[in-house]
């Protein structure tokens, strides 16, 4: 049942311009979501080592300079951590937007065909209705993927700024420093 709702070329054409639309955002947005994994997952443990590295560099005895230091190495690793989720948020809240647009196309669709024919043509109908439908089931469904993707990086971001936070009180303690 899955595969004929996929991979059926007519729902995609039944809904119109503002499918195609809808499916070039979630691409978009999946490509998006798809490198904040792919750096978490690979090049996270650099960026930890190399703000630790400066850390350890730039520390000094003055805590209030430490307390800078670790904010500013702290925010820095949170930009770069934080590269596109703005936007995959943007796309998430467009995307339903987007839906609703389509709902109301077909809808326009719809009332043109019954007044041009009246209740006559329910093929005309139906493709107005279907379009609505569609383009509506389309754009909250990938809002809802992108939502629970962009929330699951948040966290495992911040989850990574605490690890890296809790490395720079541990190297500070070592240095004999205290906290």
């Amino acid at each position: 049942m899955l595969g004929d709702l996929f991979g059926n070329s007519d729902l995609i054409m039944a809904g119109g311009w503002i499918i195609v639309l809808i499916m070039a955002l979630t691409f978009v947005m999946w490509m998006m979501i798809l490198d904040r994994y792919v750096y978490l997952w690979r090049d996270r443990g650099r960026a930890v080592s190399r703000k630790f590295a400066l850390w350890q560099q730039y520390s000094s005895p003055d805590p209030l300079n430490n307390k800078r230091l670790r904010a500013a190495l702290t925010g820095q690793f949170l930009e770069d951590s934080r590269r596109w989720i703005g936007t995959i948020q943007v796309i998430t809240a467009v995307l339903p937007l987007l839906g609703l647009l389509g709902t109301v196309t077909g809808m326009i669709k719809t009332f043109d065909v019954l007044t041009a024919f009246g209740t006559g043509n329910i093929r005309g109908m139906a493709e107005g209705i279907s379009q609505a439908l569609i383009t509506t089931m389309a754009g909250l469904i990938a809002a809802l993927t992108g939502i629970y993707f962009a929330n699951d990086l948040e966290e495992r971001i911040a989850t990574e700024a605490d690890h890296l936070a809790g490395r720079f009180n541990e190297g500070f303690a070592d240095r004999g420093n205290g906290r």
